[in-house]
């Protein structure tokens, strides 16, 4: 008996021409071949035994995956393929994100180092002046009223960032002279820069 084939639209449907036997599907765990029945598109199949329109459309010599016949028998792919392509791309995306990951601890490491060359510098500068805390910015205070925090400045009878008399400085008039000189100065007279500072806020010297 002739069995005319019915083809099979972009829509998965069936345009009958003559009637026929339809064969089951056969499903398996490796390739499978799948006799079209009504109903089936390569969309559908792949979908159905897990494998994808391109590689049926491959695995046919399919130029065009919506010209499908009832009767046609296909050969399905199994899913080995897109798995492994899956994997793959699991793979770049966990390098993508080990490798950002990597880059941040890079960037924080980057930036503690920062700090603490910021926080070694800030530390050099305490010890240079001898002082620290609410001392150094009561000292920073006098020192910028006195002289603009100048060591070179003078005004014929004082001299240097903390404005000593010469006397004082002993003819060595070098930064870290006037430092020590200061201290000492400070803290025999008043105990404190703190103290100093507000002498000299009461009476415009110290």
């Amino acid at each position: 008996m002739n069995i005319k084939k019915a083809l099979v639209n972009t829509l998965g449907t069936v345009a009958v021409v003559g009637a026929g036997l339809f064969a089951t599907n056969v499903t398996a765990n490796a390739d499978t071949n799948v006799t079209v029945k009504q109903g089936d598109s390569v969309w559908s199949l792949a979908n159905q035994y897990g494998s994808s329109v391109s590689a049926i459309e491959s695995a046919n010599s399919l130029s065009n995956s919506n010209l499908i016949y009832v009767g046609q028998t296909l050969n399905v792919p199994s899913s080995t393929k897109t798995a492994t392509t899956s994997s793959s791309n699991v793979a770049s995306q966990n390098y993508t994100t080990n490798n950002q990951a990597s880059q941040s601890t890079t960037s924080q490491a980057t930036t503690n180092q920062a700090t603490t060359t910021n926080n070694t510098q800030a530390s050099s500068t305490t010890a240079s002046t001898g002082v620290s805390g609410s001392e150094a910015s009561a000292k920073a205070w006098i020192a910028n009223k006195e002289s603009g925090g100048s060591y070179s400045a003078t005004n014929g009878q004082y001299i240097g960032k903390y404005q000593l008399s010469s006397s004082y400085l002993n003819g060595d008039y070098s930064a870290a002279n006037q430092e020590k000189v200061a201290n000492s100065y400070v803290a025999s007279r008043y105990g404190s820069w703190s103290a100093a500072q507000a002498f000299w806020q009461a009476n415009g010297w110290y």
